[in-house]
């Protein structure tokens, strides 16, 4: 007899690559529940939601000579112990390391996705993460993070996930990061539907200063939690 799991559909990625050979990757996480066992398809608010936001960032990535890639889920939730999710971001990189060899990272994921992202950066190719309105509890580690940086931007409006636990997280996560960043996007929700040309410049200005992180030489540097930026109301 066939079983649900076994009738669930791999992961998939929706690829824009640069012509050539790209200098980076962005592979983008979307978001999803905290328990759902449901197929991720093409009705998915979170999966469109993050695909508007691959589509409206990726020319001036390209420009930049990095492609993105969306991943989509075999399944919506977060299940428990995230195990699915994961899995699912390590195969998507697996396969960037087969296809793009030493190509480096950065993670880009909005709420379920954020924290996948930070369970999965511990990856040698991972310059960071980009955690938008991220869903980041209390006691999510940080540990994955270590050399790595993180920006997290988050609205103080959101009812969804919390900007004091996000805030909290960052103050951690600089303990072991090679830097840590909030930015304050104002009164602001989850969804990222108000100020979309604001969430749409924090995420491509994000990828490129860790990108730039990423090709600097600092033999010596040391762990930076630079303060939060406040965006007006």
């Amino acid at each position: 007899m066939t079983t649900p799991h076994a009738e669930r559909p791999a992961p998939s990625l929706t690829r824009l690559d640069v012509e050539g050979a790209p200098r980076a990757l962005v592979l983008m996480l979307h978001g999803g529940k905290p328990t759902s066992q449901q197929v991720v398809d093409g009705r998915s608010a979170s999966w469109r939601r993050v695909a508007a936001l691959q589509r409206a960032i990726t020319p001036a990535l390209h420009e930049a000579g990095a492609s993105t890639w969306l991943l989509r889920y075999r399944a919506r939730g977060w299940n428990l112990d995230g195990a699915g999710a994961i899995a699912d971001a390590r195969w998507a990189l697996a396969r960037a390391r087969a296809e793009l060899a030493d190509t480096p990272v950065v993670l880009l994921g909005h709420s379920m996705g954020a924290r996948t992202a930070v369970h999965v950066a511990d990856d040698d190719r991972v310059a960071g993460v980009v955690a938008l309105a991220p869903w980041l509890p209390p006691d999510e580690p940080v540990r994955a993070l270590t050399g790595r940086h993180l920006l997290a931007a988050h609205g103080r409006s959101d009812k969804i996930t919390s900007a004091r636990q996000t805030a909290a997280y960052v103050e951690r996560a600089a303990r072991v990061a090679a830097s840590a960043r909030l930015v304050d996007m104002g009164r602001v929700g989850h969804y990222m539907f108000r100020r979309v040309d604001d969430w749409n410049r924090v995420a491509t200005e994000g990828v490129l200063d860790l990108l730039q992180h990423r090709t600097e030489h600092r033999p010596e540097h040391r762990p930076e939690h630079r303060p939060e930026h406040r965006r007006p109301d």
